[in-house]
């Protein structure tokens, strides 16, 4: 395996923002097949590119990547390629969870790294055309967060400057490509919350807020039912948007999305009433 087509690879999952893990081999004791410095790129429940040294460690580091994937926290691990019995034994004395013991023929025993790799969180937001204070606030406060901003908005009026314009995206955001860590925030004042909604609703994103009256919402929803969109997408929506801190200005307003949006990224928080 060349190293050049292995950063090719890393490259080319994090441009489709495909999360992974590198997992490489540091030590090893005994005949284990692996040998320091192999290494394999792990997403989802596949090894995608690379090997340990055979499917006896490659088996459980799917797991361990997975697990460093979800807390993008490293891990050190210690792969125990034992016979049945002496499996059996090593996992009743382990003392910790960096301690793996599989049952195999295989032999020795092998440390790896497991390094995560997560695509960038991306805030998108989606403008309806000239001055907008909430919209200018957002962007602001999203670069601040560490968020990927992009902004789809045709003739938008920023004075912070957001990582991307995108003018000529549809209404119904069929020539967008979205993420699963993607959060998205409607700000068009109703100038096309259906067809983007609509286009959302056959998606995967982490978050979708409407900044839009109580009326509006309710007048979207029904549009929305009448076009075949199911419930359990409406009760995605965020919407009223926001966390309910008592927001009266643009600043707030804004403030008040991002802390929501902060809250669903920790998996906590309280939303509008």
């Amino acid at each position: 395996m060349k190293n050049l087509d292995f950063i090719r690879k890393m490259n080319e999952l994090t441009q489709e923002g495909v999360p992974f893990a590198v997992a490489t081999v540091v030590r090893i004791e005994g005949s284990s097949l692996g040998k320091p410095g192999f290494k394999a790129i792990v997403s989802g429940e596949n090894v995608l590119f690379g090997s340990l040294g055979g499917v006896c460690p490659e088996a459980v580091i799917v797991t361990t990547a997975e697990d460093a994937i979800k807390s993008n926290k490293p891990k050190l691990v210690r792969i125990h390629l034992e016979e049945a019995g002496k499996a059996i034994e090593g996992m009743a004395r382990a003392e910790s969870e960096d301690d793996i013991y599989v049952e195999t023929f295989c032999g020795g025993m092998m440390e790896v790294y497991v390094e995560p790799f997560r695509p960038a969180e991306r805030l998108v937001i989606i403008g309806q055309g000239g001055k907008d204070d909430v919209e200018d606030a957002l962007v602001r406060l999203g670069r601040l967060l560490d968020f990927e901003v992009l902004v789809i908005d045709r003739t938008p009026v920023l004075s912070e400057k957001p990582d991307a314009i995108l003018k000529d995206v549809k209404d119904d955001l069929s020539n967008f490509e979205s993420r699963e860590s993607d959060y998205v925030v409607l700000l068009t004042k109703g100038a096309y919350d259906i067809p983007a909604l609509k286009g959302l609703s056959e998606r995967n994103v982490r978050y979708i807020g409407m900044l839009a009256s109580r009326k509006r919402i309710k007048e979207d929803f029904e549009q929305l039912r009448s076009l075949g969109v199911g419930e359990n997408f409406l009760e995605r929506i965020h919407s009223p948007i926001g966390l309910d801190i008592g927001a009266v200005s643009p600043e707030e307003i804004a403030l008040s999305i991002a802390a929501e949006i902060v809250s669903v990224r920790r998996n906590r928080g309280r939303p509008q009433k």
